[in-house]
């Protein structure tokens, strides 16, 4: 008699955005072989994501990069699918077109304190600015409406702002690769160092055969995708797709993770971290 594997569960985290609900679908919907793991999604927004994983709440989430400094010691960081790219970082956004020095005198919409968009916008000023913590989607409304006078805009938004009648005066990812020469690290997929009878490098490998399965079948996954995104249109789910799942969401490759490193020294120096930080990746990867 044939004995039943048991498939062990892990939830993972991440958000109902199209770039992580079109990159994860093939190893939630078992389209792949998950390597005796079955994955239970759990979706919310980034910023609640990012402040589970300082909790570690969840064994398995996506998180911004700029939260991996914080939870590094309770977390290892995947090689693959996170999100890092160029050309695709967060704009600040405002009702007129002004200089970013200028507007900084103001109050600055940002979505979430530990998000990447936060960082680069710490960054990039050198200085402190009066911000106003939202949810993502609350921030292009709360320009518009002349609450804020400017904001910090990521996912979506991109594709989306000059139907709130904004303009970009800076993108925070360009000056980044401008200044620095490497890609932009946006989002991780972090995994408990903690857990029991769970293989790390399994997890990678399912996690990188995922994505490569929703590139190679990009149909498939859609229908999943569209019903976190009710609210937008095709063309922007496709454009937000194109645009966050790239070679990158693969593997980072040695381009990736030496972004991901100069990206954590410049906020771990901005923080004046101190002490023994645990190596940030997995010691090796299983093709």
């Amino acid at each position: 008699m044939r004995q039943r594997t048991t498939m062990k569960e892990l939830s993972i985290g991440y958000s109902p955005c199209p770039n992580d609900t079109f990159l994860f679908y093939p190893m939630i919907h078992a389209a792949i072989d998950t390597e005796g793991y079955r994955f239970e999604p759990v979706l919310e927004d980034v910023e609640t994501l990012n402040r589970w994983a300082l909790e570690g709440r969840l064994p398995l989430t996506k998180a911004s990069y700029g939260v991996v400094a914080g939870v590094r010691p309770r977390y290892w960081c995947l090689r693959s699918g996170g999100a890092l790219g160029r050309g695709c970082g967060p704009l600040v956004v405002a009702r007129e077109d002004r200089p970013l020095a200028d507007l900084a005198r103001g109050r600055l919409a940002v979505p979430g304190l530990h998000t990447t968009a936060n960082t680069l916008l710490d960054l990039r000023l050198g200085g402190p600015a009066e911000k106003v913590f939202m949810v993502f989607h609350e921030i292009m409304p709360a320009v518009a409406r002349g609450e804020v006078d400017a904001g910090v805009i990521i996912h979506e938004g991109r594709f989306t702002y000059r139907e709130w009648g904004l303009v970009a005066v800076e993108d925070l990812g360009e000056w980044w690769e401008r200044k620095t020469g490497h890609p932009i690290p946006l989002g991780a997929i972090l995994l408990r160092r903690d857990l029991e009878g769970v293989d790390p490098l399994a997890i990678e490998r399912v996690v990188r055969r995922s994505a490569e399965y929703a590139l190679a079948h990009p149909e498939e996954p859609m229908s999943y995708v569209r019903r976190h995104a009710q609210e937008l249109e095709e063309r922007v789910i496709l454009e937000h797709i194109r645009l966050y799942v790239n070679r990158f969401s693969v593997d980072l490759g040695e381009e990736g993770t030496r972004a991901v490193e100069a990206f954590l020294a410049r906020k771990e120096t901005q923080e004046d971290t101190a002490g023994f930080e645990p190596p940030t990746f997995l010691p090796a990867t299983a093709a």
